[in-house]
């Protein structure tokens, strides 16, 4: 079985346990770890979300020599997937570091910037913490009159984009996947949203997540990441009211 098809095999049985659309499922399963957590020696070098040390630690070598194997392999040429293979199956990089070191070896030649997917576009999500369980957010998000309180001073194009997810011709409305999580996708041209509402460990709270996929540019991703900061935040303060 090709190193690819097992991938795949993997990301589609996560979003089956966990509810997430496949592309959803796909960011969370090859996520690169984070960073280590500062501590009272000094910073390590680090490059995109992986460091000198957890590079040494789980592949044997730092990230100055995976980036000269990845130039040596893609000679200037841009590529995420194939670069990211190269790691897999030709030097047995584990899964989650051969994404993590690719995306950092792209933002070191420029190839990628902060929020820039592999495909080139734009992605960015907003998320609060609201006090409701998901039942009753589910309600609330729901709600056409709901909604017309929180988004009193939304951004108009947001409305009506929101308004369409919900009501259009082709809406399939916001749905439960499973007990903890619910979700609406549909398109805002330009991109693709995703609202999730999860369940937090405790009960009585909620997390909303709005996540925007395939926007052409930083600017146009920086404008869709304040005007849901301002909707979400106008949540919250209608929530706790």
């Amino acid at each position: 079985m090709t190193q690819a098809r097992k991938l795949k095999q993997a990301i589609r049985a996560r979003a089956r346990k966990t509810g997430e659309s496949y592309a959803a499922a796909r960011r969370a399963y090859l996520k690169p770890p984070a960073a280590p957590k500062p501590s009272v020696n000094p910073k390590p070098r680090t490059a995109g979300s992986v460091s000198d040390a957890k590079a040494i630690e789980h592949t044997g070598h730092g990230l100055d020599h995976w980036f000269a194997v990845l130039d040596r392999y893609s000679q200037g040429k841009r590529g995420h997937t194939a670069a990211a293979r190269h790691l897999a199956r030709d030097h047995g990089v584990p899964m989650w570091y051969c994404q993590g070191i690719t995306i950092a070896w792209e933002r070191a030649r420029g190839h990628r910037v902060t929020n820039q997917s592999c495909d080139g576009d734009f992605q960015v999500s907003v998320s609060r913490v609201v006090p409701l369980p998901l039942v009753e957010l589910f309600r609330v998000v729901g709600d056409a009159k709901a909604r017309s309180r929180w988004l009193g001073e939304a951004d108009p194009a947001l409305v009506r984009a929101l308004a369409a997810a919900f009501g259009g011709v082709k809406s399939k409305g916001l749905r439960m996947v499973n007990p903890k999580r619910a979700r609406l996708r549909y398109r805002w041209e330009p991109g693709t949203v995703e609202i999730a509402l999860e369940d937090r460990p405790g009960g009585g709270r909620s997390t909303i997540i709005a996540s925007n996929e395939g926007l052409p540019d930083a600017a146009t991703m920086e404008r869709r990441r304040d005007l849901w900061k301002d909707a979400l935040d106008a949540l919250r303060a209608y929530l706790t009211a």
